[in-house]
């Protein structure tokens, strides 16, 4: 942008477009940020455990867990017993999320779609949840075995709410002009919920769907720890208790893998079905 001065030069401008600046450690490529902070990570954890800092029994050094990792690794890919029992734990999780994604949406669709679920059934639900959900894992143990019964019900258990509280807040997230169509154009109630409210909803019940299908695995290894079983808790208990730290860190490594993997399932189911959705970070690029 230019002018001209008294004697009918151009002269220059100051652009009045406020423009952000980015700093410099926010310039860095995400992989090359991600390797670079995972390897200062690493240099701070080897120092720790090669200076005597922190005992290796409570803090294994890097290489000694790498050891692990890679044994551990071997175990899986040669169908070991670690393979059987990481098996038992998937079934345990995928069984938990798919009826805690069944009973979360059905009860979101009763709690928003009804004043009796909104003035009833909610109250009770709410303090359900704010209940210590490990303490359940006895009872669930008690009623339903030391087999894979116990750890799906609590699996489920902790994973319903964040499923339940996304469907209910996507229902009452409906553009009203859109709802007063429906119903000017004779719509039954069914009709509105199906084709209308439950696809405006969708960000919001994936939503829930993401942070179950983080929460699903700790109610399943939760349950293995404190009701016994044959899967990846019952590996990291006996290694703990033999002070194996190195196997606990390699186990939960691949506990964690297992985890993004659900995750980045349902973030990209989320893209294929709700592609029309931008949210505010999107929408101002």
């Amino acid at each position: 942008m230019s002018t001209f001065d008294m004697h009918g030069s151009e002269a220059p401008v100051e652009s009045t477009v406020w423009k952000e600046e980015i700093s410099l450690i926010d310039s860095i490529p995400q992989p090359i940020a991600i390797l670079g902070l995972g390897l200062v990570v690493v240099l701070i954890w080897h120092f720790a455990t090669a200076s005597g800092v922190v005992s290796n029994i409570i803090l294994p050094s890097p290489l000694e867990t790498w050891r692990e990792i890679v044994f551990v690794g071997t175990n899986l890919v040669t169908g070991g017993y670690m393979l059987a029992a990481l098996w038992v734990t998937m079934q345990e999780v995928l069984i938990g999320f798919v009826l805690a994604t069944l009973i979360g949406i059905g009860l979101g669709v009763i709690v928003g779609e009804t004043r009796f679920g909104e003035r009833a059934v909610m109250p009770y639900l709410i303090a359900i949840d704010t209940m210590p959900k490990i303490a359940f894992a006895p009872l669930f143990v008690a009623w339903l075995g030391f087999d894979i019964s116990s750890k799906v019900a609590l699996a489920t258990f902790v994973s319903v709410f964040p499923i339940l509280v996304g469907t209910a807040a996507g229902l009452n997230s409906a553009d009203r002009n859109a709802l007063n169509l429906f119903r000017t154009m004779g719509a039954t109630r069914w009709q509105t919920l199906v084709q209308m409210k439950m696809p405006a909803g969708l960000p919001h019940v994936f939503t829930g769907l993401k942070i179950a299908s983080l929460s699903v695995m700790a109610g399943a290894i939760t349950g293995e720890f404190l009701g016994g079983g044959k899967g990846f808790g019952e590996l990291i208990r006996v290694a703990a208790s033999q002070l194996h730290t190195p196997r606990v860190f390699a186990l939960i490594l691949y506990l964690s893998l297992l985890g993004l993997a659900m995750f980045g399932t349902v973030s990209l189911i989320q893209r294929k079905l709700v592609f029309w959705h931008k949210d505010s970070r999107d929408a101002g690029e």
